[in-house]
């Protein structure tokens, strides 16, 4: 197989426009990325409002040091996670698949890169060239069912139009197999659309979902807006991209921010994934996160932590946890949570994604607590947490009723949510707060 070198073009949006940012080089063999350089722009480094594509391998804290040269990823990666991070999930993948009408996984990563369009998840767009135009796609919110039809069609392995395939594209990132496009509202705010799946039966996933992230909120959690849509007879979550602000002045720009994953923090390969744990998490925290919020960023990652034992989310990976871009403070902190689904299973005995203590993935609230201080946390402010929380989940009956969760929904999730005594020991529960 013929092995073959790609320059492509990474621009990020800064204060509302695109300008490019450095060059990308991809060595490719055939649908296999082998190794990727990327060297800063000399014009973009002198910009005062940069941000850095990559806060592993591509920082931008000593500008002096990376001028003119050609950057390689870290731990004989063979992609920066800050780009990888830019490219189509599997969802945005299938998309692309479909419009080229290619099998599953059969491009090379270049081409993904350069289908996913200039309104993907953070700041950047990866382009053929330095004039190649922006390609903005996303729907009204009023057009959700056409919306909506276009993604069980993909499903379905059916055509859909060349304008459809780009608008579902759009957004997809960060890890994702369920369909979802991006649409605007009437104030022209870009909210994220999760759609039921084809395959999701009688399970109505956005109301479970929409349920579990206000049940987050509740519990203190700092959690992006949703709201609930009726499609037909069907439910559509919609989740407010937190990747975009809007100024208040009269002529309100939008600013778009960088978002990196957290597996681009911990910089492993996706594979590797199933072998880090939240404690590597909070150590890319102190290591790469602003001063100011390393403190409150790690009770919120540890709070996160127990809010998932209590609801079964086993779905926890790292690409479901992210980073955003302050601008105005030049640097990294946790975005808000976006992604929990309760997993009802029978198993007595349940295992997280991430390893949450010095027992691997067991998941117990024992096993957290006793890795308290690999988030900086004292006996009393873990014990607060894990009380803060339990005492909204074990309400979740009572608020999924108030959420509009059907009867039949909460009877059909019930399995996934747990009681403090089955996964808390006698000694731990006598440290928690007394009512």
């Amino acid at each position: 197989m013929v092995n073959a070198t790609k320059e492509l073009f990474v621009f990020a949006n800064l204060g509302g426009e695109f300008v490019p940012a450095g060059q990308l080089q991809v060595d490719e063999e055939g649908s296999r990325l082998i190794a990727s350089s990327f060297a800063y722009g000399l014009r973009y480094l002198d910009r005062g409002n940069a941000q850095e594509v990559d806060p592993v391998a591509l920082s931008l804290k000593n500008k002096s040091a990376i001028k003119g040269k050609y950057l390689v990823p870290p731990n004989g990666l063979e992609a920066f996670g800050g780009i990888r991070d830019a490219a189509p999930d599997s969802w945005g993948r299938r998309v692309i698949e479909a419009r080229l009408k290619v099998p599953a996984n059969s491009l090379p990563e270049s081409t993904y890169l350069l289908e996913a369009g200039s309104d993907r998840i953070g700041a950047l767009d990866i382009r053929a060239s330095l004039d190649q135009e922006e390609r903005p796609a996303h729907e009204s919110i009023h057009n959700l069912s056409y919306v909506l039809e276009g993604a069980q069609r993909i499903e379905a392995g059916l055509p859909v139009s060349e304008v459809l395939s780009r608008i579902l594209i759009v957004g997809s990132g960060l890890g994702g197999m369920r369909p979802k496009a991006s649409v605007r509202d009437d104030e022209k705010i870009l909210w994220m659309a999760k759609f039921p799946a084809n395959n999701d039966g009688a399970f109505d996933v956005p109301s479970i979902e929409y349920a579990t992230l206000k049940l987050a909120e509740l519990a203190g959690l700092n959690v992006a807006q949703t709201k609930l849509e009726p499609v037909g007879n069907k439910k559509v979550l919609l989740v407010k991209r937190f990747d975009r602000s809007w100024t208040t002045s009269a002529r309100s720009i939008e600013i778009r921010h960088h978002v990196v994953s957290a597996l681009t923090l911990v910089a492993c390969h996706e594979s590797e994934s199933n072998t880090k744990s939240y404690m590597n998490i909070a150590d890319a925290i102190r290591r790469y996160c602003l001063v100011q919020t390393v403190k409150s960023d790690l009770e919120e990652l540890y709070a996160r932590m127990i809010f998932n034992l209590f609801v079964s989310n086993d779905d926890d990976h790292l690409r479901n946890h992210a980073f955003l871009w302050n601008q105005e403070l030049k640097g990294w902190s946790l975005s808000p949570l976006y992604d929990v689904m309760p997993h009802a299973v029978i198993a007595s005995e349940r295992y997280q994604r991430l390893g949450i203590g010095p027992q691997g993935k067991l998941a117990t609230l024992d096993n957290a607590y006793s890795a308290k201080e690999r988030f900086g946390l004292s006996a009393q402010l873990a014990s607060s947490i894990i009380d803060r929380v339990w005492q909204a989940t074990r309400q979740w009956k009572i608020y999924f009723e108030n959420f509009g969760v059907a009867a039949d929904q909460i009877s059909g999730i019930s399995l996934a949510f747990r009681h403090i005594d089955d996964i808390c020991s006698t000694e731990l529960i006598k440290t928690l707060p007394k009512d």
